[in-house]
């Protein structure tokens, strides 16, 4: 009797460790959700185009004044890994995940989380879209590489991993996005055709899908890749973010790593944390009069921070970087700023050139994008900052140029659209210190490396999800 029950013991860890080691897309476990020859386990929602099963394919097709269709699995599911091929049509389409359709919200309109299908030139197929909510969460802009796996004609293949709030796309085998989002954790999947309004030229487009399978049990996540992660859970490192060398500047519940400006302590006002956030406190609107400004302990040289910021009605304040505090200058630390601003009601938004004290600008010198999207106060809104590359010397003499440095190529992000970049210490750049209030800071913007800082400007402003990873 022993030795059945360690054959069978044995067996079933066997099984396991197989189970386990099974490489991502084996065949083990595998459900089709699609039986090839009619729509059984599917209903349609919302649109009216028409779906057909043909050659062993679902096929759908547009049709005119129809809002977007959805043809959904009757079933739910929450965590799991979907496989499929489709040809599509040059217009749009889109995969539904863990989605919904209720009577009460938008009279049963489907809504959640969409798999881009993007044949235009933008090419952001893959990409991860909110139906019906919140819009784009994961744009194809952060990842451009990405842009070039779909194929425009012929067939292309999609994974997807939904385990607990991570979810991950690869287009024809080339990772495409990385979310992490709790919002909505089960739902039905959906084959989108998307609506044309009365646009004719696009009446009877296909898209055409097969080979629907998917993976519930025995999840292996596929290895980790150094593609942007967009995080939406507050003051939270994913495996793959840490995997990635990310760290948290703020854990949400103390100042750790963190001093005044000049000093060698936190400030004893002016500042506060509260229900997960890094908190300046409203004073007179002057800078550094209150708590002061806050940096970081540890100095930086190539590096992408990211963070979140929620401004109140009429706020200014800033992220600044490669903070030197030899300036010792009276009221706000000098350094290069990322502007934090409310634009619609700060005088300063007026101010400056061309637009360079506007929300998400390099402050004085450098204007954000006018097409940025910005959340109004009392939303948050994602900064991101990425420092990497090397100036290269330049020819002939330049005023104050120190030796080539890392870090010279930056760029500056609002909510994941790049919004501005460019070269330190080039001589475009020189330029437009010369004529800004930086110019009688010597050799301003040049520096080896430097603080990271949050600016005390009087208002109050709301910063979470504060982290960072070194590019040395």
């Amino acid at each position: 009797m022993c030795k059945k029950i360690a054959f069978i013991l044995l067996s079933s860890l066997l099984a396991i460790n197989l189970a386990v080691a099974s490489p991502p897309g084996g065949d083990d476990g595998w459900i089709e959700l699609f039986n090839g020859q009619n729509l059984d386990g599917w209903v349609q929602r919302n649109g009216q185009a028409k779906y057909r099963v043909e050659n062993g394919e679902i096929v759908g097709t547009t049709v005119l004044n129809s809002p977007n269709s959805f043809l959904c699995t009757e079933k739910n599911y929450g965590d799991f890994i979907l496989e499929l091929e489709f040809k599509v049509d040059d217009f749009n389409c889109g995969i539904q995940i863990r989605s919904e359709s209720k009577p009460e919200y938008r009279n049963g309109r489907v809504h959640g989380y969409q798999v881009e299908i993007d044949p235009s030139d933008r090419a952001w197929s893959g990409g991860i879209y909110d139906e019906a909510r919140r819009g784009w969460l994961y744009p194809l802009e952060l990842n451009p590489p990405a842009r070039k796996a779909f194929h425009k004609t012929g067939w292309n293949h999609y994974r997807i991993e939904a385990i607990g709030p991570s979810i991950r796309t690869w287009v024809n085998g080339v990772p495409a996005a990385d979310l992490i989002d709790d919002m909505t954790l089960e739902g039905f999947i959906g084959l989108q055709v998307h609506g044309i309004g009365n646009n004719e030229k696009l009446l009877g487009k296909e898209i055409r899908w097969k080979n629907i399978r998917i993976k519930t049990d025995n999840l292996l996540q596929s290895p980790w890749t150094n593609i942007p992660v967009v995080n939406n859970i507050p003051n939270y490192l994913s495996p793959q973010e840490r995997a990635q060398g990310w760290q948290l500047l703020f854990d949400g519940k103390s100042t750790k790593g963190w001093r005044r400006a000049g000093k060698e302590t936190f400030p004893e006002k002016g500042w506060k944390v509260e229900n997960g956030e890094l908190i300046v406190e409203s004073s007179d609107g002057a800078e550094s009069a209150n708590g002061g400004d806050i940096v970081t302990e540890d100095e930086y040289t190539t590096f992408e921070l990211q963070l979140e910021f929620m401004i109140t009605p009429g706020a200014n304040s800033g992220i600044k970087y490669f903070i030197t505090e030899s300036y010792g200058a009276a009221g706000s630390a000098i350094g290069l700023e990322y502007q934090i601003l409310d634009d619609e009601k700060h005088p300063d938004a007026t101010k400056g050139a061309a637009g360079n004290r506007t929300v998400a600008s390099l402050y004085d010198l450098i204007p954000a994008d006018a097409s940025k999207q910005v959340n109004k106060p009392g939303e948050w809104n994602k900064a991101r900052l990425v420092v990497k590359g090397t100036r290269q010397p330049q020819v002939g003499p330049v005023r104050n140029m120190p030796p080539p440095f890392k870090g010279a190529y930056v760029e500056h992000w609002l909510n994941n659209h790049k919004v501005l970049e460019y070269v330190r210490g080039d001589q475009m750049f020189d330029a437009l210190v010369a004529r800004s209030k930086y110019a009688k800071w010597e050799g301003f913007g040049h520096w080896q490396s430097g603080h990271i800082l949050l600016q005390d400007h009087g208002d109050e402003v709301h910063f979470r999800s504060i982290k960072i990873r070194r590019l040395d």
